[in-house]
């Protein structure tokens, strides 16, 4: 579908893998449409968004399923806060993700 509907985006699929660099063809080392949020407040973490979130990969609406897969994958999304407070963060996660699995 990105092929027709969104070439933005497909630019960086190489055969049939996603998330390489369009001018190299390289592996990237993480997903291009990660961004950086603006903090609210100076002291605020750093928190990311998905830039596409809307026509994001199946594996992107499946995934994360549980904070131990995030910190096993070195996952970019998770925190400094949820790495202390696991099962807070799961709880979280179990409500941002309920519209998604």
């Amino acid at each position: 579908m990105w092929e027709l509907f969104n070439p933005d985006i497909y630019a960086y699929v190489k055969d049939e893998k996603i998330w390489f660099d369009p001018q190299s063809g390289e592996k990237l080392s993480r997903c291009p449409f990660l961004e950086i949020e603006k903090p609210r407040y100076p002291t605020s973490p750093t928190r990311y968004t998905c830039g596409i979130y809307l026509d994001r990969p199946d594996d992107c609406r499946q995934y994360p399923s549980l904070i131990s897969e995030m910190i096993a994958d070195e996952c970019e999304m998770i925190e400094t806060v949820d790495l202390n407070h696991p099962k807070r963060a799961q709880d979280a996660l179990n409500t941002l993700m309920r519209d998604s699995r």
